[in-house]
């Protein structure tokens, strides 16, 4: 029983690791691919940045929740969570997209908030759908 329980504990500390480490990288995607600085933002209290960035972070974390109880192995794991980042990413630019009557960087650097706000439910609502779609092994 007790080797039982380390070895849940090393694969519970595994899982935990390594997607945390690939949420720094996502968030450094993201940075990327934003006109603004995150960071700088929400040190400024820009609420607009934060709420986008807390969506994104939930949206990363509600993938890699998925990604975890539907794989069999850390390499599985982490190719599900990869590929519902690229979903949850081109899903920003599809936002972007759809909105041609303002910029959605723009207007988040601005601290507008309803666009934060919608910035975030995205993320969040479509992480669950990104989520759902992971291919359980059952």
């Amino acid at each position: 029983m007790e080797s039982f329980f380390e070895l849940e504990l090393i694969k519970t500390a595994a899982y935990y690791s390594v997607s945390l480490l690939a949420l720094i990288v996502f968030l450094a995607v993201f940075e990327t691919v934003t006109k603004y600085k995150n960071w700088d933002e929400i040190k400024n209290g820009n609420i607009a940045v934060a709420l986008a960035t807390g969506g994104k972070i939930f949206g990363v974390a509600n993938i890699f929740r998925h990604s975890i109880e539907h794989s069999d192995s850390l390499l599985m794991m982490l190719g599900w969570g990869v590929l519902g980042f690229a979903l949850l990413l081109f899903s920003y630019f599809i936002f972007e997209f759809l909105t041609p009557s303002f910029k959605v960087d723009e207007e988040i650097a601005r601290d507008n908030r309803a666009v934060g706000f919608i910035a975030m439910v995205i993320s969040i609502g479509l992480s669950y759908v990104i989520g759902a779609s992971i291919i359980s092994r059952s």
